[in-house]
């Protein structure tokens, strides 16, 4: 096995004064070309990546096809950075490019258990950077959140994806066709990933603010399926707040460092530019969330509108009810007197009272108007009719 390669000092002054922003400056008897340590072990299986690529002053000069490939490239080009993508990397891969470029094995095993919270962190001279990246999708209607782990040396760049989000095919493309900006080193290929990452916020922004505007109408149209979409909205705002909110105070971090280790002039104003975004993003995520808490306060209120218009609604049926019971309950009892008196004589005995008296058919006709007269007076003074 070859012996690793050394990195010249004029490689670090040819590259972009942002690299000592992210390494810590060493003693003056530290201050000297550094060697990676003597790899002993074997080289690292065949292993399938996304892409890499080896790049001179801004100019890819080779695109490995395995890791080995690119480790070997890589220790054979003195002034080289290479780029490696991975998607959902296996143990045994993150575990080799983990003894090829000494990364920190806190980070690797954070890349390997994802599920991280954006953050950023410094092991020696190499820089871990997690980040959730978030798409929308049109037609579910809901955000697809990513996670992305970019680890960042003095002369390579890790990507390691979990998730569709981003597209750094696109950020490599984009890159590569601006080699000015990519010779400035990793930490302009990190910029640009950054940037990628906060422009892939925007439709989301834009398509959640029209999700809202339609629940509004949904609200006040007084659709019943309202609640759960609301409810399902601000579990996903809650999601991009956990994206957005760190970043904000990432990319601050990187700022408050710009005069003490002389960033890049470009750099700092494509910093600037990112962090300035990610602040605009945050606000108008906060403000969906506020929103969302709104409606659904007024949608709670619409709702219990409604049911106490249908309970008064229901109430007033009961009482319409209840009336027109009233009413033929006293004209049944009207009814009942004459017909109760006809029924009684209607009945055929010999020896009853009144049979043969000459007034018996007046007197009992008499009887019959007096009673229901009598009835109607006293149902119509309790307003039954």
């Amino acid at each position: 096995m070859s012996e690793r390669r050394a990195r010249p000092t004029s490689k670090s002054r040819g590259r972009s004064t942002w690299r000592r922003a992210l390494t810590p400056t060493p003693p003056a008897s530290e201050k000297q070309p550094t060697r990676r340590p003597e790899k002993t072990q074997a080289e690292p299986e065949q292993a399938s990546i996304v892409q890499a690529a080896l790049y001179r002053d801004g100019v890819r000069v080779s695109s490995p096809a395995t890791l080995a490939d690119t480790f070997r490239e890589l220790r054979e080009q003195p002034s080289g950075m290479a780029w490696i993508g991975l998607a959902r990397p296996t143990e045994a891969e993150l575990l080799s490019l983990a003894a090829e470029f000494d990364l920190h094995p806190l980070s690797v095993e954070d890349a390997m258990e994802a599920h991280q919270r954006p953050k950023l962190e410094r092991y020696g001279d190499t820089l871990f950077v997690v980040l959730r990246a978030a798409r929308y999708l049109d037609a579910p209607e809901e955000v697809d959140f990513g996670e992305l782990h970019v680890f960042v040396g003095p002369d390579f760049v890790i990507t390691v994806r979990h998730g569709a989000a981003p597209d750094l095919s696109a950020v490599r493309s984009r890159m590569e066709q601006t080699p000015e900006l990519l010779k400035l080193g990793p930490e302009a290929v990190l910029y640009a990933i950054l940037d990628a990452v906060v422009d892939g916020y925007v439709p989301v922004v834009s398509g959640v603010q029209n999700d809202i505007d339609e629940i509004e109408t949904e609200v006040f149209r007084g659709d019943p399926e309202v609640s759960r979409r609301i409810y399902e909205l601000s579990r996903e705002m809650v999601e991009f707040q956990r994206a957005t909110r760190p970043l904000v105070g990432m990319l601050h971090a990187l700022m408050a460092g710009f005069s003490k280790y002389g960033t890049d002039d470009e750099l700092q104003r494509y910093l600037r530019d990112v962090a300035d975004h990610v602040t605009h993003t945050s606000e108008r995520v906060d403000g969906f969330r506020q929103a969302l808490t709104e409606i659904l306060t007024v949608n709670a209120t619409l709702v219990t509108q409604q049911q106490n218009a249908e309970m008064r609604a229901l109430a007033e049926a009961g009482f319409e009810q209840n009336e027109e019971i009233k009413k033929i309950s006293a004209w049944a009892a009207i009814l009942f007197a004459p017909t109760l008196v006809g029924t009684i004589y209607g009945m055929n005995f010999e020896h009853m009272p009144e049979l043969g008296w000459s007034f018996g058919y007046p007197f009992a006709i008499g009887l019959m108007g007096v009673v229901c007269v009598s009835l109607y007076v006293i149902f119509k003074r309790r307003d039954w009719l």
